[in-house]
């Protein structure tokens, strides 16, 4: 098992961020909101399936990457 680095998580975040940014700019909706209503299973899961699916990876990523650099302090 391999350990996480400071820069790794920097570095995730990172590329979360950005990738969080290009959906809100698409979609005109935050990340936040998105994950909500994703989550709950009330957005389409038709034509933007494979869109909202990489969105909330994204989120979920900044998440989990944000409680680990949050341990580290």
């Amino acid at each position: 098992m391999s350990t996480i680095t400071l820069s790794d998580i920097l570095d995730d975040i990172q590329a979360a961020e950005q990738g969080l940014r290009r959906f809100e700019r698409r979609y005109w909706v935050s990340s936040d909101h998105f994950y909500d209503l994703y989550s709950k299973g009330f957005l389409d899961d038709g034509e933007n399936l494979e869109d909202f699916s990489e969105w909330a990876g994204h989120y979920k990523l900044r998440q989990k990457r944000m409680a680990a650099l949050e341990g580290v302090k």
